[in-house]
């Protein structure tokens, strides 16, 4: 994989997860920046409020709380068994409204230590559940490729290519989210009193935070697979047709894998060219959208939009999009911008 395509993988992979919403995501801070004792309270107070979302939320009957409820206990530990990811992702899959979204996150219920993920009942679900779905078939591949089933994993590609849209249910998981995180009113420890946002800032940190902790398929494998395809036309074709598929996808990690595969795999410069450019911009929308994000902490209105992005559902990409035409941010970068560079 390029350079260039791993930069912009990672720029896009944190793009929801480098804002510190909880105690889990900001282990990487600590360990540079001693926290403040008030920090350092704060954190455990969201992690309480955290546990008491789940509690309240883990009696509902009905998918969508259960799957809020699941994702929030996902990062907690020591929680009690009835209070469990694991129990509430399972409840959540036997409930009334359960869809492919419930079962992608289900996906996570699995010992990584023991070399068990994803989650292969889960992954045989979403098979029937959603088999028009790239990001499904690309799951696949990466299992099949684990497992040295190289033929299997070349008909996934296949499938992969054919099929009709790319969803990694970001977007459904911050809907459950967004719709669920108002059961509590949080309390007042659990935020900085200095930002202005207060409750509804760190609210937002939280959902958008946790949102952006779902699985996802092994996309640098695919990379890598069709960036070696060059001599072998079939491989070549199918990579070319889930690269405009991607290029729609759900998530900005996707597209730039669309746009990556376009710009080393197409014949034409000019389609090359095109794919570079749209690939800046994607970069661009990608880190506008983490300014906005960090506003939200100290801009209640803000926050409270985002928080309203996200309930009205849709995908990850297309709440990106609406939230900077919201907020006056074009698509298209300027012409003298430069993207940030990994320090």
């Amino acid at each position: 994989m390029t350079r260039g395509l791993r930069y912009l993988a990672l720029t896009c992979a944190l793009s929801l997860l480098a804002t510190p919403v909880f105690a889990g995501t900001t282990a990487s801070n600590k360990t540079r920046h001693a926290p403040s004792k008030a920090a350092t309270a704060r954190d455990k107070a969201q992690l309480a409020f955290q546990r008491d979302l789940v509690s309240v939320l883990a009696p509902r009957a009905d998918a969508l709380p259960l799957l809020a409820a699941a994702l929030l206990a996902r990062p907690l530990f020591n929680q009690p068994d009835v209070n469990s990811f694991h129990t509430l992702i399972g409840r959540a899959a036997m409930a009334e409204g359960a869809d492919a979204a419930v079962s992608w996150a289900r996906l996570a219920d699995c010992d990584a230590k023991a070399d068990a993920c994803p989650n292969t009942a889960a992954l045989d679900q979403l098979l029937t559940q959603a088999p028009d779905n790239a990001a499904v078939w690309l799951l696949k591949l990466g299992a099949d490729a684990h497992d040295l089933k190289h033929d299997a994993a070349r008909e996934d590609l296949g499938k992969a290519a054919a099929s009709k849209l790319y969803d990694d249910y970001t977007g459904a998981s911050l809907k459950a989210l967004a719709s669920s995180i108002g059961v509590l009113p949080p309390p007042a420890d659990t935020f900085d009193p200095a930002s202005k946002a207060g409750a509804v800032g760190m609210q937002t940190m939280l959902v958008y935070g946790i949102a952006g902790t779902q699985p996802q398929p092994g996309l640098q494998l695919v990379a890598k697979l069709c960036e070696n395809a060059s001599g072998d036309a079939s491989t070549k074709a199918d990579c070319l047709k889930l690269g405009q598929l991607l290029e729609w996808g759900s998530s900005p990690l996707s597209r730039s894998l669309g746009l990556h595969l376009r710009e080393v795999l197409a014949d034409d410069p000019e389609q090359q060219q095109e794919a570079k450019n749209a690939r800046r911009n994607l970069i661009w929308q990608v880190q506008s959208f983490g300014q906005l994000l960090a506003r939200a902490q100290n801009e209640p209105a803000l926050a409270q939009h985002l928080l309203a992005l996200a309930r009205n559902g849709g995908t990850e990409m297309s709440l990106l999009l609406a939230a900077l035409r919201d907020n006056s941010i074009p698509a298209e970068a300027p012409a003298d911008w430069q993207p940030h560079q990994p320090g």
